[in-house]
């Protein structure tokens, strides 16, 4: 029973560090969690006196299960009803998942690892994220040195070619909130000066909330867009700042009860991106 004491003390040193690999790989809170419920039961069942290194062995045996995870993932973000949205996290509540470095946190960045293969995924968030040196990010995707420094070279290159740089947290927070007066007002003029050219809306329903099921593009058609259904969408709603995934949402809530995490993305063009979380099955880790 000691034995066991001393393991749960181990991993749950090392977890959080472990979830934030796993969240990052993931995109998702909930699939993070059950991946280490996995790590756990593996932890418990080896020959942990084997073990010079227990928190390298459990961010590999992590590392490893969240690259076969991601590509069912991958496969399942194919046949998902509408824009596949990463699940927000309220990142106020838990400072440790950004502790390290914010780096792959951001819900815009997660949505362009989609992009990578999921070996490029993991050499990324390892080094970026939790500043692995190169050799041991080699080790626990199973490459050489060399290799794994070109794994992240594409990756880097690939979420660079993705985005502008970004706007500073203060002016993202203005323009978040600028968004959010303009489209209560259904103020069409408004919303267009706050956004750039080629601006998309993304709106994640899953099928389980009314949301528009195509990425809607350009600053005339997503102003028209906002100011089409706010009357009815902003209608008794309050709204309240958070931080998730590290920077500036708005919750919005109806009767008390949260239906939509709401951020953007932007740079110095303005709103890039609009991303709306409505799927209530991604709304537990935000609020």
């Amino acid at each position: 029973m000691e034995d066991l004491d001393d393991a749960a003390a181990v991993f749950g040193e090392v977890r959080p560090r472990l979830f934030g690999i796993a969240y990052r790989m993931l995109g998702s809170a909930v699939d993070a969690e059950d991946l280490l419920q996995d790590v756990w039961l593996r932890w418990q069942a080896c020959d942990r006196s084997a073990v010079t290194n227990p928190a390298a062995y459990l961010a590999t045996t992590t590392t490893r299960l969240a690259i076969n995870a991601t590509k069912t993932a991958y496969a399942r973000h194919e046949t998902y009803v509408g824009p596949w949205l990463p699940e927000p996290v309220d990142t106020a509540a838990d400072p440790q998942l950004g502790a390290e470095r914010g780096a792959a946190l951001e819900l815009a960045v997660l949505l362009l690892l989609e992009k990578l293969t999921p070996t490029e995924r993991a050499a990324y968030v390892l080094r970026e994220a939790f500043d692995y040196p190169y050799r041991e990010v080699a080790d626990i995707v199973q490459t050489t040195e060399a290799a794994a420094r070109q794994l992240v070279s594409r990756a880097r290159k690939h979420l660079a070619a993705g985005r502008r740089t970004p706007a500073g947290l203060p002016e993202q927070r203005r323009l978040l909130t600028a968004f959010v007066a303009a489209a209560q007002a259904g103020d069409l003029a408004a919303l267009e000066r706050l956004f750039a050219a080629d601006v998309i809306s993304y709106s994640d329903g899953g099928g389980a909330a009314r949301a528009s099921r195509i990425p809607v593009r350009g600053a005339a058609t997503v102003a028209k867009y906002v100011r089409a259904f706010a009357d009815r969408f902003w209608a008794g709603v309050s709204v309240t700042p958070a931080l998730v995934n590290g920077t500036h949402a708005m919750l919005l809530s109806r009767d008390g009860e949260v239906f939509t995490v709401l951020t953007v993305t932007a740079s110095g063009e303005g709103i890039d991106q609009v991303l709306w979380m409505m799927n209530p099955g991604k709304l537990a880790a935000a609020v």
